[in-house]
């Protein structure tokens, strides 16, 4: 079976849409009978490439403003490159990794992760939400069979779009093995550097964009006790995301006082050592399709507080804690109650290793190619 699949998330620094793309990629490259080349936007591979252009959003950035329709101009040349090589590769069949799907003549896979730009459209920028609103329906119709990553992910596409639930098919993310427990030993030397003390500290992550609501973590942070937040600093990893300058300047008084630390994007493997360090994950996001770095903590044996809201109840089960995502408050006390009792900390960790232990990309990839095949017969 010979496969197409765009790799363009890979040009960017990976956030959840690039790491599904990278880790599905690699695992599909184990499997047997499967010859897949990627698409990487000017060119053709068989290398799954974890390279990021380097300023790639500096450049995007300044593409937008000297040039009027930025996107389309570059989504017609990009169509152009697809077919091009597709004529010289004969793929059997097309996977769209990333929402919008090229045209192409046979059988085409697109990976829906979320609604978000439709159910949250202020939470994106403008350019993304008419790009998005101009390109996606028109891929979506033309697809064979669409993933999402959860089953809240298909009851979305069958509530807004109308999507038949036969041809929507949720495959469940996988955690890498880079994230498993580890001891105080084990993340010294990665905590030293940011001057953390393991098991001593909340951890957020995620993009500083208005979708993961980390202000909701921050004004419950704010609300507990200062002896709490001397011995449990907030440490925010993640990108700067867009419309930054509010959240900044609220927390400047308790950066400065060192309740608060930003150590901005992280390598995997410093973020794996961050996450295992942790005393637990806040995960206060209003929006997910799936998401990944609750299941990076679960495995890493740390227990999540997230919201009780779109995917994340499917992917913690009972192994977390759930709070309303616009409940300061209630968070604030979650976290407190988490700090107070030890034996609930140890009951809800035990049960996220366990848990954790059912995603794998490997199986991901597996099911992936089951649709694969089902499209091929039905074309």
């Amino acid at each position: 079976m010979k496969v197409a699949l765009n790799a363009t998330a890979l040009l960017s620094p990976l956030t959840g849409i690039g790491q599904y793309t990278y880790h599905l990629a690699k695992s599909l490259q184990t499997l047997p009978d499967l010859d897949v080349d990627f698409f990487y936007g000017s060119g053709w591979s068989k290398e799954v490439r974890n390279r990021p252009v380097h300023n790639i959003t500096a450049i995007k950035s300044l593409f937008k403003r000297f040039m009027p329709n930025a996107y389309s101009i570059n989504r017609f040349l990009q169509q152009n490159r697809f077919s091009t090589g597709i004529r010289s590769n004969q793929a059997d069949l097309y996977h769209e990794p990333n929402f919008l799907a090229f045209k192409f003549n046979g059988p085409t896979v697109i990976t829906v992760h979320d609604l978000s730009w439709i159910r949250f459209p202020e939470t994106h920028p403008a350019e993304r939400v008419r790009a998005m609103n101009t390109y996606f329906e028109p891929g979506l119709r033309r697809a064979s069979f669409i993933l999402t990553d959860s089953e809240f992910g298909k009851r979305e596409l069958m509530d807004v779009f109308g999507v038949k639930a036969d041809i929507i098919k949720p495959v469940l993310l996988g955690v890498e093995p880079l994230f498993y427990p580890r001891t105080a030993e084990d993340t010294k030397s990665v905590l030293t550097r940011h001057k953390l003390v393991h098991g001593q500290y909340l951890l957020a992550v995620g993009t500083l964009e208005p979708r993961k609501n980390l202000q909701v973590a921050l004004l419950a942070y704010m609300q507990m006790p200062e002896q709490i937040r001397k011995h449990f600093p907030l440490v925010l990893a993640g990108m700067n995301g867009w419309r930054t300058s509010a959240l900044e300047q609220q927390i400047a008084p308790l950066v400065e006082a060192g309740e608060i630390r930003q150590i901005g994007y992280l390598p995997r493997e410093e973020l794996a050592m961050v996450t295992a360090g942790a005393f637990t994950l806040i995960y206060p996001s209003i929006y997910e399709g799936f998401g990944l770095p609750p299941l990076e903590a679960m495995a890493c044996g740390v227990p999540v507080i997230a919201s009780d809201v779109s995917s994340l109840p499917e992917v913690l089960g009972d192994t977390g804690l759930l709070i309303n995502p616009h409940d300061d408050e209630a968070l604030a006390q979650v976290i407190q109650k988490l700090i107070m009792d030890t034996d609930l900390r140890q009951q809800l960790s035990q049960k996220a290793l366990a848990r954790s232990s059912s995603f794998t990309w490997e199986k991901c990839a597996r099911q992936t190619v089951d649709v694969y095949r089902q499209a091929l017969k039905g074309n």
